[in-house]
This record gives C-alpha cells, structure tokens and sequence, in this order.
C-alpha cells in the first residue's frame, strides 16, 4: 500500500489523483494538508509509533509531498518507540532543508519502507523540454537563465531556497523559507521586465522536496511585471498546466522549460 506523508499546497492531491491506486494520506499535526483530506495525522514525538502504524496498515511505500513547516519538539512528549530515534531528529532540525529531507528518508528506509518521488507517481508533472508559450525567451533571458544557474549552484552550496528573480544580469531577490510565491509578492518595481528562475539545487535528494510552480505562481509573475519563467527541464514539477499557460499567454509571458547549462 501507497502513503502520502502530505503537506500544504496542491501537490498531494495531484499525487494522489495520478496514482492509479488506493492512497492513504497523512500528515503532521501542526501543519495538517489544505487541499487533501488527512486520514491520519501524526507528531513528530510519536514518530515511531507512528511508522508502526503505517506498517499495520500494510504501507510498504511512502511518498512525501508538499510543504511544511518544521516542526518544535517538546521532549516531554517524546513516545518510547521514538526515544531511538532522537538523535537523527534533532539532527535533522538543525540542517538545512536538503539535509533536513535526507534525514526523513533515511529513517523510512530504515524502517522497512520504499521512499517514492512524487514525479514517479504523477510523471506528468514534469514536461517536456522546450517554450509552449507564444512569448519567446530572448537573449536577456538567455543570460538571466545563465545567471540563474550559477545562483542555483550557490544557494545548494548553502543549502537555501530554489528560485531566484533576475534582471540585467543582477539578482533582484532570492527564495527564502517562505517559499516562491512570497517571494514574488514582495517584489517592487525594479524586477519589471526581469526573470523567475527555478530550479533543485545541484546535488539535491530529489525524492523530496523537487521544486513546483502552479497557477498562483504565473499570477505573481504577471502580476510583479515580469517577463517570464525558466525552470529546469525534468527538474520541477507544473501544476494545473493548461491553467498556468493560459495565465501566461494572458500577459505575454513567456515560459522555458530549459536544460541547465543550455
């Protein structure tokens, strides 16, 4: 059986629509899913227990998907079949989300589980190399995608967000914790004309945590003026595409799902 460790946002019920199977969704309590309905939520001082659970449920594969906050253990709460795993927890904590999600899978493989992408259940997420937008990239694009590139290898080397915004060759802003759309909402007027770059960092566990665009954020492209948006062919995942190039074609953005390096 399929589980869905899910978090916020629209991701796991797009997994679990293309699944083809039946999928157990979960999730943790103090950032319970938004778009799909948890069976089952779990804290993370009850972790082990909760890993029991699953496999008397018949759960031999689990899939992590969409975003979530880190979670603030109360070592007073912490269940006994968790104790042994205290150590890789508190670990995880303190590392950067690559590290963090590292952690996590390690101990679900270690508990007897496969940990499965979430683009291998849904492989449409991710599309095919090229611009399906009428707007064109151009050779400032080019050129912003480059820098991009080279942000993107920065950023892993820290271990920080996945996306930047880039203009005449200077980096207008960069990703924080608080996620893409955040990001471009706070953009002011000098970032007109420029360009969203994503992409998972260089080296990235890519059973986690893979970067994803949707509908909200071609809104907040249009919306902050920009020109278009570049992300990494086979390296993030396009909710609602019809719905996201429609957004895109409205302001004449253009799209570019780009190899690195191209």
């Amino acid at each position: 059986m399929l589980a869905l460790i899910a978090g916020r946002g629209a991701l796991p019920a797009a997994v679990a629509g293309a699944a083809g199977e039946p999928v157990l969704i979960c999730g943790l309590d103090h950032c319970p899913p938004d778009h799909v309905e948890a069976e089952h939520l779990f804290c993370i001082e009850r972790l082990g227990g909760f890993l029991a659970w699953l496999r008397s449920r018949g759960v031999t594969r689990v899939c992590l998907c969409g975003s979530v906050d880190r979670p603030n253990p109360s070592l007073r709460r912490i269940g006994l079949r968790t104790l042994p795993l205290v150590p890789r927890i508190l670990r995880a904590l303190k590392r950067g989300d690559d590290g963090a999600l590292r952690i996590a899978i390690d101990i679900l493989e270690g508990a007897g589980f496969t940990v499965l992408a979430a683009h291998e259940l849904a492989p449409s997420l991710l599309p095919a190399a090229g611009v399906p937008t009428r707007a064109r990239p151009d050779d400032a694009a080019t050129e912003a995608a480059r820098l991009g590139d080279r942000v993107s290898g920065e950023q892993a080397r820290r271990d920080l967000g996945q996306a930047c915004v880039v203009r005449d060759g200077q980096v207008i802003a960069r990703e924080t914790e608080a996620g893409t759309d955040a990001m471009l909402r706070g953009l002011g007027p000098e970032a007109r004309g420029g360009v969203l770059y994503k992409a998972p960092k260089p080296g990235q566990e890519r059973r986690a945590d893979l970067p994803v665009i949707g509908l909200q954020t071609a809104e907040g492209a249009a919306a902050a003026g920009l020109a278009g948006i570049v992300v990494e062919s086979q390296g993030v995942m396009v909710l609602d595409q019809p719905q996201v190039l429609a957004r895109l074609e409205a302001s004449g953005l253009f799209l570019w799902i780009r190899e690195r390096g191209a």
